[in-house]
């Protein structure tokens, strides 16, 4: 990737100082998102490596993975299927919990969304500590999705999220890194 690709992005994202809390760089992609060149950029370098392959179907990861998620399966002429906190989809569902910092969660996904073989890519924001991830790439492989990839514009790689997703055979993509958190 060159480097202006990567400086246009870095330039287009906020840094939001000890947010959500005290000592945490929050990287806010919404400018990102509001910047239509840095946008367009971000979801063509997402894409390239699949663009001519066959994709079944891009799941994102709610809430901003839908964004960038619903613009990579445009633009693959694939399926979206949308991965949701529990109890936010209307029918019948399969569901994984994952483990937060302080408790538990689960998320979910329409039972018919993903076909067993389908081949899918993973999308999110950011990769962090991947607990969310790897909660999204369990429940897709319980749904027997064959994930081709999982995308994300951000990576922190000192948190370890990358690492955990291709400890599960999961290739990991990502545009840029900030080292710390």
């Amino acid at each position: 990737m060159e480097s202006t690709l990567k400086q246009t992005l870095i330039d287009a994202i906020r840094n939001i100082p000890d947010y959500p809390k005290p000592g945490v760089m929050f990287r806010d992609i919404t400018t990102l998102l509001g910047n239509a060149r840095a946008f367009r950029r971000a979801v063509d370098e997402l894409v390239h490596p699949f663009a001519g392959g066959k994709v079944d179907k891009v799941a994102g990861i709610e809430a901003r993975g839908f964004i960038i998620g619903g613009a990579m399966a445009h633009q693959l002429s694939s399926g979206f299927v949308p991965i949701r906190k529990k109890g936010k989809l209307p029918h019948d569902t399969v569901r994984v919990a994952y483990s937060l910092e302080y408790g538990v969660d689960e998320m979910e996904m329409h039972r018919d969304a993903i076909a067993p073989g389908d081949k899918v890519i993973l999308v999110d924001d950011l990769i962090a500590t991947g607990g969310t991830a790897e909660a999204a790439v369990k429940l897709l492989h319980q749904m027997g999705a064959d994930i081709v990839s999982a995308c994300f514009m951000i990576d922190l790689p000192d948190l370890g999220g990358r690492k955990k997703l291709e400890a599960l055979g999961v290739n990991v993509r990502t545009l840029i890194a900030y080292e710390g958190h």
